[in-house]
């Protein structure tokens, strides 16, 4: 399974909780996703969740577009 690069934050497990309260194991999974991010001033492909996204740790690296002729 895949973990969080950043912040190391993988599954984990608990309980579904029914109404009269019968406890069933479950998973919880973060949403991880491959991004391609910039570290140590090289692009590479790493596995952030979506949190660290959003708050701004993993520094999302730019593909070199080539220049167009018109």
């Amino acid at each position: 399974m895949a973990r969080c690069e950043i912040c190391g934050k993988a599954k984990s497990v608990g309980y579904r909780v029914s109404h009269s309260n019968i406890k069933t194991k479950r998973t919880f999974s973060p949403n991880i996703q491959r991004v391609r991010a910039t570290l140590d001033g090289h692009a590479k492909r790493v596995y952030a969740c979506t949190s660290c996204l959003r708050s701004g740790k993993v520094k999302r690296a730019v593909r070199a577009r080539p220049v167009s002729e018109a």
